[in-house]
Formats: C-alpha cells, structure tokens, sequence
C-alpha cells in the first residue's frame, strides 16, 4: 500500500504543479493585464473575461496538490514492516534514521497541505475587480467599500505563500541532510534562495503599491514566485516518483 500511495502522490503533485502555472496561458490569450504591474490573482478577478477559467486551473491546483501532500503524510506514517519493502521508499520506510527525519517530513508534508488548501480556498474568494489597472477598484479597495473577499483572499494568499514556503524549506532539507530526493538535494536550495527573494520582491512591491508609490513592477515578482513555487512542487514530484524506483 506504501508504493501506492507514493505513485499517487508523485502524479498529484505533478499535476498539480502544471494546474498551477495555468496564468502562463497569458502569454497567448489576450487577457487585457499587464505581467509586468498586474498580480496574477487578478486574472481570476470577478470583472474579468477569463475570470473563471483561472479560478478552475487554481482551484484544481490546489486540490491536487492537498491530495498529494496528504498522500505523503500517509506514506510517511506508514510503517514499513520488520525488513525492508523494495515496494516502500527509502523516505518513507520504519528504519534507523526515520526518527531524524520524520518531523521534517510531517512539517513539511502538512505546509504543502496546507499550501493546498488554502490555494483551493483563494479561487473561491475572488477579488470582484483589479486595482493594479482600475483606479475606481483601487480607491474602493481602499476606502473599503470592496467585498469582504478582497480581505479573505489577502489571507489565503498570505497562508498559501506560508505553506509553500515552509514546505519548500523543510522537505529540501529532507532530500539535502538524509540523502535522499537526488533531484530535488541538487535544486532545492537554489529554488528556495530564489523563492525568498522573488517573496521579498513581492512584499516590496504590494507595499510600495498600497503605500501610492508605484508598482515595482509587481506582476513580474509575483509571477517569479508563483513559477518557482510551481517548478519546486514539479521537481519534488519527480524526486519522489525516482526514490519509489
């Protein structure tokens, strides 16, 4: 059952990472955003043409990847039996180091549920406009005379990044420390050092924004993050589908 659930969280994660960089269909569809000043959660705003195709990739995203995690966490409790299961990853397996590695897993496992869940949560609080390009969204979002989903989807953004980085964090210690993960030991820390630039990049620009002194080129920052949250869950993916092997 172990080897089963493993399979099964590599193939969620996975799709789960394509479902999420759904926004790069920008690129080809005209969305009337700009990448470069706009966040990307305004492709799913209400007021948007598109709107509701972004909050679907979004919404399956998150699910997938909830899925995923939590396949993990099963397969990380699972115990493996006396003697070694060929069928059971070494991450996953009752042996002599699990005991180091296990908080690492279970914190891990459970940000990127978390991650998740809370990006599931953000495709159903949409923000009903964009600010970044209409100036009356802005000034009602402002004045607070938006729908209580501006706030919400703030929040499940905000616990959404949290998750994702925490997991990013905790599971590439996992690969680096015990090795195990070949991929994801060789780019985790690369990925996470770009992920916490790309999230400080962010926070600048929404409070630059919110503060009236420009954008910072916002919609780049975010995007970057998003992306490296995205190819990071791609790679974990991959990693866990090779150590089952």
């Amino acid at each position: 059952m172990p080897g089963k659930v493993t399979r099964a969280s590599a193939v969620l994660l996975f799709l789960g990472a394509l479902a999420y960089t759904a926004w790069v269909l920008e690129v080809v569809v005209r969305t009337g955003l700009d990448p470069v000043r706009t966040y990307v959660s305004e492709l799913a705003a209400a007021d948007q043409p598109l709107g509701g195709l972004f909050r679907a990739t979004d919404l399956a995203a998150g699910l997938l990847v909830l899925a995923g995690a939590v396949a993990g966490l099963l397969a990380t409790r699972a115990p493996a039996g006396p003697a070694p299961d060929p069928g059971v990853p070494r991450w996953a397996r009752t042996d002599t180091g699990a005991a180091a590695r296990r908080p690492w897993l279970l914190v891990g496992w459970s940000a990127l549920a978390l991650f998740g869940a809370a990006t599931a949560l953000d495709s159903r609080l949409p923000l009903s406009c964009a600010p970044t390009v209409d100036p009356e969204c802005a000034a009602r979002e402002t004045a607070g005379l938006v729908p209580a989903t501006h706030a919400a989807h703030a929040v499940s953004s905000g616990l959404a990044m949290t998750g994702a980085l925490v997991a990013m964090v905790a599971l590439t210690v996992v690969g680096r420390r015990y090795g195990l993960w070949r991929p994801l030991a060789r780019t985790g820390p690369a990925l996470v050092a770009l992920e916490l630039a790309a999230t400080a990049w962010t926070l600048a620009a929404v409070a630059a924004f919110e503060a009236g002194r420009g954008l910072w080129s916002l919609g780049a920052g975010q995007r970057l993050q998003v992306l490296l949250v995205a190819v990071w869950t791609g790679v974990l993916a991959v990693s866990v589908a090779r150590e089952r092997r």
